[in-house]
Formats: structure tokens, C-alpha cells, sequence
């Protein structure tokens, strides 16, 4: 692995703009050499671990037009962070490694976190949704907008895939098992003909 950070960006509603930036196990110094000025800057490494230099990191630059706000994440795990705005709870739910974090759109404030027993695979949402949908290797939860758990699904093989297609959550699993569920319930339902 080169200590070469990754980069990412990604345009939102709302003119809201999230700039990442990541890098692998011990090169923080590489990841955080590349922070801007201007905003708030909070590290939630520690949420991970008490030494999270050690570890993967990521540092996400949000810009608003009330202002900017930065935050650093840390990873037991080489990831790329994934977020997803969910408009309607006035959050930026953000998938790093094993832990999802909400956090305030517009102030960065950390709202709540979740930790998955396994890596995360994706993060998903829809308007027609109460809830926002983390899909784990070997589990998919549904998050409501404080954080609790609306519902639970283990699976028996590992999930490489998950999305949202015609009002159903599509998970695929390593062995190449399609399964459809309910993205308001997580029960199965029958694939469309």
C-alpha cells in the first residue's frame, strides 16, 4: 500500500459538496497533509479506537452555503467512505469501515454512531423510507433518525452487493444468491417476473 492518499468528491442537494480523503493503515499524517482552512474540524478517530493514527483514515470536507465543516474518521480496515444525505432528518450518514455516523449536515455534530460486527458494504436511502438502510457483509440494518434500529437481518453468506430497484432492497451475496426484501420491513418478497 503507497502513501498516496485517495481522493473523492461528491455533489449533493442542496448545494452541499463532500470532499474525502483517505489513506491506509498508519498514514494519517499523509491523509490529514492535504486539510483545508475554514470550519469547524472534529476527529471521531477515537470512536474506533484510543490510538487511531494507527489505523486507516479519512478525513471528509463538507461545504454548505451557510459555511464548511471537516471531520476525521478511522478504520480498522482499508475502505473508501461512503455517505448518503438524507434530507429529511437533516443528516449526512456516513460508512466507514465498521461504524456508520450520522452527522448534522449543516453543523457536522455527531448525532450517533453504529458499529457492525462486519465491514460495511453500502449505505442507502429513499424519500419513501422512514429509515436509512446499512448493508453489512453479513447483516443489513435499518436506522431510524436517532440512531435506533427499526429492524435487523443476518444473512448466511457474505453480501458483496446491496441496492435499491423498483421499492426493493436487491442484496447479492459472494456465492451470487439474489435475494429481494422490503426495505421498510427487511422481509423477503417475491422477485418481480
Amino acid at each position: 500500500m503507497t502513501a498516496e492518499p485517495h481522493h473523492a468528491t461528491i455533489q449533493y442537494p442542496g448545494g452541499i459538496r463532500a470532499r474525502m480523503t483517505w489513506g491506509g493503515s498508519g498514514h494519517a499524517a499523509d491523509v490529514f497533509a492535504l486539510s483545508e482552512t475554514g470550519g469547524t474540524l472534529v476527529d471521531l478517530g477515537t470512536v474506533v479506537a484510543p490510538e487511531p493514527d494507527a489505523l486507516c483514515r479519512a478525513e471528509l470536507r463538507i461545504e454548505h452555503p451557510a459555511g464548511a465543516w471537516a471531520v476525521r474518521l478511522a478504520s480498522a480496515i482499508f475502505d473508501e467512505p461512503r455517505g448518503l444525505l438524507w434530507d429529511s432528518a437533516g443528516l449526512l450518514v456516513v460508512g466507514y469501515g465498521f461504524v456508520t455516523y450520522a452527522l448534522g449536515a449543516r453543523d457536522g455534530q455527531l448525532r450517533w454512531h453504529h458499529r457492525s460486527g462486519s465491514p460495511l458494504v453500502a449505505i442507502l436511502g429513499s424519500s419513501r423510507l422512514d429509515h436509512v438502510l446499512v448493508q453489512a457483509e453479513v447483516e443489513t440494518f435499518a436506522l431510524e433518525a436517532d440512531g435506533s434500529v427499526a429492524w435487523r437481518l443476518a444473512h448466511s453468506d457474505v453480501v458483496t452487493a446491496a441496492e435499491l430497484v423498483g421499492g426493493r432492497l436487491v442484496i447479492t451475496s459472494y456465492a451470487g444468491e439474489v435475494r429481494a426484501l422490503d426495505p421498510g420491513t427487511g422481509l423477503a418478497v417475491a422477485a418481480r417476473g
